[in-house]
């Protein structure tokens, strides 16, 4: 069992507070994602579960068994670095193995765990190279290997996609991935990009300020998110927001445009905003009433484009096919799919919820 608890887990650099009492369970063999903005806490956290940072205040249990003053090398853990510290002057099958040497571990066996690795890895060909002669997504695996064979019970990642560009990024995560669903290990992720969140994680830790702000499935988090911080971070593009008034079972938007209330937002009247992801909102033809826009900026993507607007000094983005052929300037009128909309509390930001 690996299961990984933190309880009221306090961390402090001197007079600042980075993570205040927080409290998390991770399943044994499940993937989670810490995603959040820079300086939200996310690597601070994943190196306090490596052993790398101290713990102030509170308790960490990594398989039931309290670990707070435990060294890294008895964790049980391996992780993997932004920086694929590989040694230049070795080969990816002595970089794979080199941990293992340093334990005593037999050769038959160093053998047979390496190339096990390397064959999932589809670094096998590769085994003689020195990391010189591959690519940037190639050391990233050979990376992974070496964390691999010493097969730990928790797998730790700090942001090991950071560093490729954006075709190798797609296929180390989907590598990352297929490793997790064979493997059968507890994995921690730390990412910014909430695309790589959303695609890889059974669950998903969202932090701002060293506190978690939603912690749940990519489908939860996405459909359900708790407050306007996770709707905003968490969808690509990022959701639009609007002012509003609640009237009853009614909102009315700055332009005395009245909209229906989202069926499964609550009835508190006053102040709120309006959550709506660019996919939600569509071009009506014609004089039809609506949401009425000028268009700023239109970015064309092939399979779709998006659509930028200015309401109230922010700027707003629509999702369209791209037969619609729209021009900066153009007026056009939009519909809110009311019944994907979310409420959000004016004041804190909390989601209005039935």
């Amino acid at each position: 069992m690996a299961a990984i608890e933190l309880h009221r887990l306090v961390k402090r650099f001197g007079d600042l507070t980075v993570i205040p009492a927080l409290d998390l369970a991770i399943r044994d063999e499940e993937f989670v994602v810490f995603v959040g903005p820079s300086g939200c806490g996310k690597s601070t956290l994943l190196r306090i579960i490596a052993g790398l940072e101290s713990i102030d205040s509170g308790d960490l249990f990594i398989g039931g068994q309290r670990v707070n003053d435990m060294p890294p090398a008895r964790r049980d853990i391996a992780m993997v670095f932004q920086d694929y510290a590989l040694y230049p002057h070795m080969t990816v099958r002595q970089n794979m193995a080199f941990g293992l040497e340093m334990r005593n571990t037999p050769k038959d066996e160093i053998t047979r765990r390496v190339e096990r690795a390397a064959a999932m890895l589809h670094m096998a060909p590769y085994l003689e190279r020195k990391p010189k002669a591959l690519s940037g997504g190639q050391r990233q695996r050979v990376a992974m290997g070496r964390a691999m064979v010493r097969n730990p019970q928790v797998f730790l990642f700090d942001e090991p996609l950071s560093n490729l560009d954006a075709k190798l990024r797609g296929e180390v995560r989907t590598e990352i991935k297929a490793l997790a669903q064979q493997l059968k290990t507890t994995m921690v992720f730390v990412t910014h990009d909430q695309v790589e969140a959303m695609t890889m994680a059974d669950r998903i830790v969202v932090l701002k300020a060293g506190v978690v702000q939603q912690f749940g499935t990519p489908e939860e988090v996405y459909q359900w998110p708790a407050n306007q911080f996770v709707a905003g971070f968490i969808g690509a593009p990022s959701m639009n927001f609007f002012d509003v008034q609640i009237e009853g079972r009614q909102l009315r938007m700055a332009e005395g445009l009245l909209l229906a209330l989202p069926p499964r937002c609550g009835t508190v009247a006053g102040p709120a905003v309006l959550g709506v992801r660019p996919e939600h909102l569509r071009v009506l033809p014609g004089d039809a009433p609506g949401l009425r826009v000028q268009i700023s900026v239109v970015e064309p993507l092939g399979s779709d484009t998006l659509v930028y607007f200015e309401r109230a000094g922010q700027r707003h983005m629509v999702r369209v096919a791209p037969e619609l052929r729209l021009r900066p300037g153009e007026h056009i009128t939009l519909d809110l799919a009311i019944d994907k909309c979310h409420l959000f509390d004016k004041s804190n930001g909390a989601a209005l919820r039935d």
